[in-house]
């Protein structure tokens, strides 16, 4: 991808358990696609482990040939039964805000389908600059570097990679399924408990900097 010109602040957010609590709407989904099929689908053990691409978590409950029609199924669904049962992590208009305030570029980069990527802000009043869909871990660098991000925020090891993928500053944080433990030892630069703490780190971040 060719790299556009960028202010001088561009920073990434991943979306599930960074910007949005999407368990109750996952799992939500997952139930009706078990009616649907009448395939059991483990919902609660599903959302505990949120992050990599849906196939990775469909081909524990279907045969491998079938997962891409069933993953066809599920974002068919995924607009009914997710989106309205989804809310904002707390914390995260304030993260998009305080990047914007500072003269920033937001975009989120996420692995999840983009239609309903863009369908769950939407619905949630969040407005980042860029979406990008379908990117996980070090494919996310792709976007990063496109849109020429400086940091990254997300809550897995694979969004830590796919920041210093980028050449981009990690900001992990622990609201998803990865521990502080899991996160420092993926390389994560900064480790935070929630998106309430970032508005004040990034203001010390660009106060370093412009020292």
């Amino acid at each position: 991808m060719t790299a556009r010109p960028v202010p001088a602040l561009t920073v990434g957010f991943d979306l599930d358990m960074t910007l949005i609590d999407s368990r109750p709407g996952i799992r939500a989904c997952y139930l009706a696609l078990s009616e649907r099929t009448g395939v059991y689908v483990d919902a609660d053990l599903a959302v505990t482990r949120l992050g990599p691409p849906l196939a990775e978590e469909l081909v524990n409950w279907f045969p491998a040939e079938q997962v891409p029609e069933v993953a066809d199924l599920y974002r068919e669904m995924y607009p009914e039964h997710a989106v309205a049962a989804t809310p904002a992590m707390a914390g995260a208009r304030e993260a998009i805000e305080a990047v914007r305030a500072a003269g920033g570029r937001t975009m989120v980069v996420t692995a999840k389908y983009e239609p309903n990527a863009k369908l769950h802000l939407a619905h949630l009043g969040i407005e980042p600059d860029v979406v990008v869909g379908d990117l996980w871990a070090e494919q996310k660098a792709e976007a990063l570097r496109e849109y020429g991000a400086g940091v990254y925020v997300g809550d897995h090891v694979g969004d830590v990679r796919g920041a210093h993928a980028a050449n981009a500053l990690s900001v992990a944080l622990t609201t998803g399924p990865c521990d502080h433990e899991e996160l420092t030892a993926a390389g994560a630069d900064i480790v935070l408990p929630d998106l309430h703490a970032f508005p004040a780190w990034l203001e010390s971040h660009l106060e370093s900097r412009r020292g």
